[in-house]
């Protein structure tokens, strides 16, 4: 019997003020290899991370060469529109003015036409006369007709000047006729030279406004995939904050282990000496308590390594969602008060503890359990109300926050997820929290 109260008491002391989940120190002979190995894989993790980061911001350089080439592109378009619209509007004049040109001529054409519409006439007049009287006959009969030689010469300049005028009248009807097609040429040719080149202008300028619609269009897709890429790198710069919070708090948590370890083995050594001493003068002792854990104001801290992270119902359990067709990565509790606290589920170390554009007002808390590595997130807390910041240790049941709204949240609750293991981007370590928090 005194063997076995012993025994007891030894067992107690041992197991007494660990740090962060009061479990015995089963473990103590394990090495932290395993640990060692989340951490270089946290170290590949942030490798990858930030050679995305780096392709990212160069694929954004890459963007902002092209987006710069298009707006040089578009400017030096915008001249050219401007050229041509400034060159149509001039052939536009110049037609005008043509007309107008065109419209003097069709009024020279006209006298012209007038002109030789009288020449025509008395070339009509005299043709007929030629007929009636034989023609060039005619002359011989008025020169033969002389009575003296003077009269002869007198007749004979006559018909001279008769034969010199019909040739006169003759050559200015076929000058004027000349003219008249020249003119006439001219209007025409001047007249479609002006509306063909217009016309090109302005197939040039259709042209050239449909190449300018298409330079903004790809310049609003440059935009677009710019915000794309820089959303990319906000969320990879953010991932990489995490991963190196992680690995920060990881390395407390084994440091903060290592001495839970040291101290479990002064305390266990102790009480094997005291034990000894005990035996020897006959006396027997019985186990202290182990202590009760403090209670917060509102949320019962349980026993053992984990406790409830709320007050409040369940309202979204861990799994596929049928409303939405959609896997619900952890469970929510709804709000139960105006203020439901919210407190750590197990001791650890915060790993991150800021604004997520989905998480809201978060909390990341890194613990080691059993030799396990474990990382409780604590989602959509009101604002203002996170109470704990990186590296800070933490005990189980601790306030850490007051459920909210904030990120990506529909009404006031807290969204509580538990991996095993570090937080991956992808969540592949979530696991289901029933059955290893209590009361879910």
């Amino acid at each position: 019997m005194k063997k076995t109260v012993l025994t007891l008491a030894v067992t107690a002391t041992v197991g007494f003020g660990t740090i962060f989940t009061g479990y015995a120190a089963k473990t103590e002979a394990a090495s932290f290899s395993e640990l060692n190995g989340k951490i270089n894989e946290i170290h590949e993790k942030k490798a990858d991370v930030n050679s995305d980061i780096d392709k990212a911001n160069d694929k954004i350089k890459s963007i902002q060469k092209q987006q710069s080439d298009v707006r040089v592109s578009l400017e030096q378009l915008e001249i050219t529109i401007n050229e041509t619209t400034k060159k149509i509007n001039d052939q536009n004049n110049k037609i005008s003015e043509t007309k107008t040109e065109i419209a003097k001529l069709q009024d020279d054409i006209k006298i012209i036409q007038e002109r030789m519409q009288k020449r025509s006439l008395v070339l009509k007049d005299r043709a007929r006369s030629y007929q009636e009287n034989g023609g060039a006959v005619n002359y011989l009969d008025v020169l033969f007709g002389a009575e003296s030689f003077s009269d002869f010469i007198d007749r004979a300049n006559a018909v001279v000047t008769l034969v010199q005028a019909d040739q006169a009248i003759l050559k200015q009807q076929e000058a004027d006729k000349k003219e008249l097609q020249q003119k006439q040429d001219k209007v025409k040719n001047d007249l479609a030279g002006l509306e063909t080149m217009l016309s090109d202008l302005k197939n040039m300028n259709q042209q050239l406004a449909a190449q300018k619609a298409e330079k903004n269009k790809l310049l609003k897709t440059l935009d677009s995939q710019k915000a794309a890429e820089e959303k990319n790198v906000m969320s990879l710069k953010e991932k990489e904050q995490i991963l190196s919070s992680q690995e920060n708090a990881i390395n407390k948590a084994i440091e903060l282990e290592k001495a839970r370890q040291a101290e479990a083995k002064k305390k266990a050594q102790q009480a094997q000496i005291q034990s000894k001493s005990t035996a020897s003068s006959g006396s027997t002792r019985s186990s202290g308590s182990a202590g009760t854990a403090s209670s917060q104001p509102h949320v019962a801290v349980s026993s053992g390594a984990f406790t409830r992270p709320t007050i409040g119902p369940v309202t979204s359990g861990y799994g596929y969602r049928s409303y939405d067709h959609s896997f619900h990565n952890g469970i929510d509790f709804g709000s139960q008060t105006s203020s439901d606290p919210i407190v750590a589920v197990a001791d650890g170390v915060v790993s991150r503890s800021y604004l997520s554009s989905s998480y809201g007002e978060c909390v990341f808390i890194s613990s080691i359990v059993n030799g396990q590595l474990y990382t409780s997130i604590y989602a959509h807390m009101a604002s203002g109300s996170r109470s704990v910041h990186e590296g800070q240790v933490v005990k189980k049941g601790q306030r850490i926050g007051t459920k909210g709204a904030t990120g990506a949240a529909d009404g006031v609750h807290l969204h509580f997820e538990l991996h095993k293991g570090k937080w991956e981007y992808d969540k592949r370590n979530k696991i289901n929290p029933s059955g290893i928090i209590p009361g879910v």
